[in-house]
């Protein structure tokens, strides 16, 4: 049973992960310290789809449900099982990456207006 919680819950994780991918850089408009960490998760994430590093989470699940008796996850990993070819067409895989990249610039950008507006209006700095 406990094995079974490690897998399902590498699963939720991995989905968690793979949310504030999409959305940290948004959440950091209102709490900008935010973004250190999301920073972190897209390089982490840049690195694993470019350089085809390893994602922990994946061996973890993995792991978890083999002790359970379940099938693991195939050798494409998480975001093939669950996401490829379920919430989109295989064919668009490489748009999804493209428009979740584009989300990202965006987030940071709209973080980089955000920033410098308040100093603009922080009358602390206007000396």
């Amino acid at each position: 049973m406990i094995y079974r919680v490690i897998g399902e819950g590498a699963m939720i994780l991995h989905m968690a992960f793979l949310i504030y991918l999409v959305i940290g850089g948004y959440i950091a408009w209102r709490w900008p310290v935010l973004f250190w960490p999301h920073l972190a998760c897209a390089l982490y994430s840049l690195g694993i789809t470019v350089i085809g590093w390893a994602c922990p989470l994946t061996h973890v699940e993995n792991w978890g449900r083999e002790q359970a008796g379940q099938a693991g996850l195939p050798p494409a990993g998480f975001i093939d099982h669950y996401l490829t070819g379920v919430i989109y067409p295989a064919e668009h895989l490489v748009t999804v990456r493209l428009l979740v990249a584009l989300s990202i610039a965006v987030s940071w950008l709209g973080l980089l207006y955000l920033h410098l507006r308040r100093k603009r209006k922080d009358p602390e700095n206007q000396t």
